[in-house]
């Protein structure tokens, strides 16, 4: 019979790669097999809360709820149902929001030096932000993209170098519940061949593309003015941006699917072992 530590460990992994819904799945698995579980609850409802989208917050709540019956002090419990209340619409869910500032406290007397403690006070951070600090946020987050794009497009220059699609896919088959190596081996296999030359140059120099774009859509833009073709603004200028724009959809894409198809590998693969 599997364990509750064993549950535990499988919900832990694939949370912390991403996958939501399969650590759902897990901490289900786990209710259903050994029965009311305060922990597992924490996982499930960490698993729907991750989501961030109405229903699943409502199915989070009542997975919080239940937890906490078990076991009034988990600290998981409380850091996670207090995060969840925080992001709450005062408006649209007032009892929600309103039971942050309860289970803030409860957690603070019974573990203030804790990290579910810490984890807290970042909650309470991002809801008292200002539009400055969101402002931040997105362009940390395009920065993020940003390189993640570059890094994909440098990866795969490199793999074509060193052999192609066989040596990504053999990384691939050597570690397949390695997130990297299966990010690696899609791109390959979806950017490779000379047709997709343009899409790996752009992805690879991104910034210097960016750059490149900006500055044509500008000039176009008061070429337009300056010429009458245009009164005041236009946008046609700033089609100059499109083949950037798509290059990182492109790459984008390729991404989730390496990741989806990384996630059922570890689901499996974290499921035969037990």
């Amino acid at each position: 019979m599997t364990t509750l530590d064993t549950y535990e460990t499988r919900c832990e992994q694939l949370f912390l790669a991403g996958g939501n819904a399969a650590a759902r799945r897990a901490a289900q698995e786990g209710l259903d097999s050994l029965g009311p579980q305060a922990d597992l609850y924490c996982w499930l409802a960490l698993g729907h809360a991750a989501e961030d989208e109405d229903d699943h917050d409502d199915l989070a709540e009542e997975a919080f709820r239940a937890g906490l019956a078990l076991d009034g002090d988990h600290l998981g419990l409380l850091a996670g149902y207090a995060e969840l209340c925080l992001r709450a619409d005062a408006f649209d869910h007032p009892g929600r929001a309103s039971r942050a500032r309860v289970l803030s406290r409860r957690l603070k007397e019974l573990a203030p030096e804790s990290a579910e403690a810490d984890r807290l006070a970042s909650a309470e951070r991002w809801a008292r932000r200002s539009y400055w600090d969101e402002l931040r946020t997105a362009a940390a987050q395009g920065a993020v993209a940003s390189r993640q794009t570059q890094d994909q497009a440098r990866a795969l220059t490199d793999a074509l170098a060193a052999g192609g699609g066989d040596a990504a896919r053999a990384a691939e088959s050597a570690a397949p519940t390695d997130r990297d190596a299966a990010v690696l081996a899609a791109t390959v296999e979806a950017l490779a061949g000379p047709w997709n030359a343009p899409v790996r140059l752009l992805g690879r120099h991104r910034p210097a593309a960016w750059a490149v774009s900006m500055g044509l859509a500008l000039l176009t833009n008061t070429l337009l003015r300056q010429t009458g073709a245009v009164d005041s603004f236009s946008f046609w200028g700033y089609l100059w941006l499109l083949p950037v724009l798509l290059v990182d959809r492109r790459f984008s894409s390729v991404r989730k699917e390496a990741e989806a198809r990384h996630l059922t590998r570890l689901e499996a693969e974290l499921a035969a072992r037990h």
